[in-house]
């Protein structure tokens, strides 16, 4: 007997389910969330309140004003090494509040 064969990479079958459900903002944001700390360090990591991702944009909220400044100065910095952690270019823009 024959069976039908529907040989599809997991990856391929994965990337379909993200893209068809809406799951891949909320998927980014958990990986974004927990390399965190290794991409910028604890003492920002200490200081991060929240990350949301909506529409291709990084909300990093900051409990330091004078970090929230200099964090603001190094944006397309952080969007460089967040995208580089996610293999693909998805973060369009940071906003730093």
């Amino acid at each position: 007997m024959m069976r039908d064969t529907n040989d599809e990479p997991i990856k391929n079958v994965l990337k379909q389910f993200m893209d068809g459900y809406n799951h891949k903002p909320k998927v980014l944001k958990a990986k974004i969330v927990s390399s965190w700390e290794s991409l910028m360090g604890k003492t920002i990591d200490s200081y991060t309140k929240d990350i949301q991702v909506h529409n291709q944009k990084m909300y990093i909220y900051i409990d330091s004003s004078p970090l929230r400044q200099e964090l603001s100065y190094a944006k397309d910095k952080i969007k460089k090494l967040v995208n580089e952690e996610l293999g693909e270019e998805y973060i369009k823009q940071v906003i730093i509040r």
